[in-house]
């Protein structure tokens, strides 16, 4: 019997399982496919690979503007592609010479019966037992119920459009949501005429609408066409019937979302769920006394990283090790790959006027002059104010909005649109997760000349 069984070797799997070895459990670790989940195999890595060839050709066929003369510029879709194979083996390589002390079965697994004290697995005919059982089976593509979708040679879902060895003359996105909008800029940069569809009235509805509304403004210009309050009804073949109008691409392309992924798990009966996802508490144990979750299936953030910090959680948890590690769910950086990039942290705007109605209640709000939006301060400041942006973004103006408490000057949330912000929104993570106020932060030397400088500079 082993102390520990996983389901799944992405993110939370594959953190978990090296954790618990590292502390002496012996672990099973189950993962039909490959090392590293649906972000390393189809994922994040993969994604990003391209992006970054994308962005490369994109940048030589714009050198001129810096001064910087490149001639028939061109590329090969197929060796970006094999590009992206070598990078994503490498990186599962990496994940299995991690977990070394771990048995790794190759096959999917079915749980079969469970006691408070031991669980029954199978796989590939055999049988395996565990005291615990970690379930991170993650997340699969999800496909809407629109008419002509279904058995469609022209659609694509993402795992499909990134297994595929040539690019579409043309591609119509059904959702403008993190996926989507990732996507239509890959395609967008790499010469595909480019049509995003999206239900809602803007596309990253999740994110701060002062963002988004730059991005989406460079967009349209830069001819990427994007239709938002617009519903897909039906397809028919290559065309997307919508409440407006015919759209007709070589390609369709569904980015509308991901699912719980709870195959394997129907012999737990019991097992609580919650919107179609693994119910968890704060230290991702189920409602089953020896079963714990994580990662996409707990339908709680589905990115990477959030996968990662739940596994260390849970196993610090298992090993009832002190202190008790949480997760701070507000303070939890994305990370939108779009060029430019867009990256943020805690609560927009509209989150923390929702958050003041909900805990002062409507009289106070009412009787409070200013009414609540006395109680934040909204500070903005373009990227421009950054030298090293200017040196390197021609062009482009970027903001960095940041919201504070006025009671006590604490950082409540960061958004930034701009080149390149995913690599220092970690230190906005910061300021919010510990909880720094306007002085704090403004003691922290950040290194000049860096565009990590407006995060500062905003708050002057």
């Amino acid at each position: 019997m082993y102390n520990l069984a996983i389901l799944g070797g992405g993110p939370a799997g594959y953190t978990a399982a090296e954790l618990a070895s590292k502390a002496g459990l012996s672990v099973l670790l189950f993962e039909q496919t490959a090392l590293g989940g649906t972000c390393l195999n189809v994922g994040c890595i993969p994604t990003k690979t391209l992006l970054y060839s994308a962005k490369l050709y994109h940048n030589a066929r714009n050198a001129a503007k810096y001064g910087v003369t490149a001639d028939n510029v061109a590329f090969d879709y197929a060796k970006m592609q094999q590009r992206k194979t070598k990078v994503v083996r490498k990186l599962v390589a990496g994940i299995r010479a991690r977990l070394q002390a771990c048995t790794i079965v190759n096959a999917p697994a079915q749980v079969t019966a469970r006691t408070d004290s031991e669980v029954t697995l199978t796989a590939n005919g055999e049988t395996y037992t565990a005291e615990q059982l970690f379930i991170c089976t993650g997340s699969t593509n999800f496909m809407p119920p629109i008419p002509g979708l279904k058995d469609n040679p022209a659609v694509w879902d993402s795992t499909a459009a990134l297994e595929a060895k040539e690019l579409p003359a043309s591609v119509a996105i059904i959702g403008g949501g993190v996926i989507g909008m990732e996507f239509a800029t890959l395609y967008h940069e790499l010469g595909v005429a480019v049509t995003v569809v999206e239900a809602m009235p803007t596309i990253l509805p999740n994110l701060d609408p002062d963002i988004v509304a730059l991005l989406l403004d460079k967009y349209r210009k830069s001819g990427i066409r994007i239709l938002t309050d617009t519903r897909v009804k039906a397809v028919e073949g290559d065309v997307l019937i919508t409440d407006g109008e015919l759209i007709e691409a070589e390609r369709i392309l569904v980015c509308v979302g991901r699912r719980a992924n709870l195959q394997g798990l129907e012999a737990l009966s019991d097992l609580r769920l919650e919107r179609g996802a693994i119910w968890v508490d704060e230290f991702m144990r189920t409602n089953l006394k020896n079963v714990y979750a994580a990662g996409d299936v707990t339908g709680k953030v589905m990115l990477a990283h959030v996968a990662a910090r739940q596994a260390e959680v849970a196993v610090g948890r298992m090993l009832r090790q002190l202190p008790l590690q949480r997760i701070a769910y507000n303070a939890i950086p994305s990370v939108v790959y779009t060029n430019p990039e867009i990256a943020s942290v805690g609560l927009t705007e509209q989150q923390v006027r929702d958050f003041y109605c909900d805990m002062e209640g409507d009289e106070r709000i009412a009787a409070m002059e200013g009414g609540v939006d006395s109680l934040f301060q909204v500070h903005t400041l373009p990227m421009t104010y950054s030298g090293r942006f200017v040196a390197e973004n021609e062009g482009d103006t970027g903001l960095c909005k940041i919201i504070t408490d006025r009671r006590n000057n604490t950082i409540l949330g960061v958004h930034m649109i701009g080149n390149p912000c995913s690599e220092f929104v970690s230190a906005a993570s910061f300021a919010v997760r510990m909880g720094y106020t306007i002085p704090e932060f403004r003691q922290v030397i950040f290194p000049h000349p860096t565009v990590s400088e407006i995060l500062k500079e905003t708050l002057l």
